[in-house]
């Protein structure tokens, strides 16, 4: 069995602000650094094997923090980027909410059915994870790994792993700084989006 350890990176500004930063290339801030060195403390001992990051500066900041105290090597998946919240970028979730009640009250509930002003659907996002997913699992069949991934995608991740609900997405914007673990049975279902190829070379 495989074991995840899915973290969410240490806060940056636009998360104390409640902004939505979805794939903007944001820093921690003091509090995410402190919360990136908390989480490594935490799971010191966890004998995890490798560290797999999202490109965002948070979360390879945090990775880097994770791989630094554990002493194991950190991988950037360009297939882990946020989800791209468009017109979105940078508002406060709560304009959105006085904005565009009806949106706001559809991502809440049906997120899937929602796509942000030039940005990119949770099904997109969904298929990507799978496919990006699909070659991790047959790399990595039992041991112990971790993600370092900001929200929204992460609870994406969650829900392709877990085969669970995505839940409330606005909540999940406001979610970070901290970790789960998921257990992965061996052999696992994960079923490609169409014209995947799941023999490509994770990058």
């Amino acid at each position: 069995m495989l074991r995840i350890y899915l973290i969410r990176p240490g806060s940056t500004d636009f998360d104390d602000q409640g902004r939505i930063k979805g794939s903007l290339d944001i820093p921690m801030n003091a509090n995410g650094s402190s919360q990136a060195c908390r989480i490594a403390a935490e799971l010191e001992g966890e004998a995890i094997e490798v560290i797999y990051t999202s490109p965002a500066q948070s979360a390879m900041q945090t990775a880097e923090t994770l791989a630094e105290r554990l002493k194991v090597k950190c991988k950037v998946l360009d297939k882990l980027q946020n989800l791209d919240h468009g017109l979105w970028h940078g508002k406060l979730i709560e304009e959105v909410k006085q904005r565009q009640p009806k949106v706001y009250r559809l991502w809440q509930d049906q997120p899937e059915l929602v796509c942000p002003p030039e940005g990119e659907t949770v099904v997109a996002a969904q298929q990507r994870i799978r496919e990006t997913m699909k070659r991790l699992l047959k790399k990595h069949k039992k041991g112990v790994i971790a993600l370092v991934v900001p929200d929204p995608l992460a609870s994406i991740l969650r829900c392709c792993v877990q085969h669970s609900e995505l839940g409330n997405l606005w909540k999940a914007e406001c979610d970070f700084g901290r970790w789960e673990s998921l257990e992965v049975p061996s052999p696992v279902s994960f079923s490609a989006p169409a014209g995947a190829d799941s023999d490509r070379p994770l990058n």
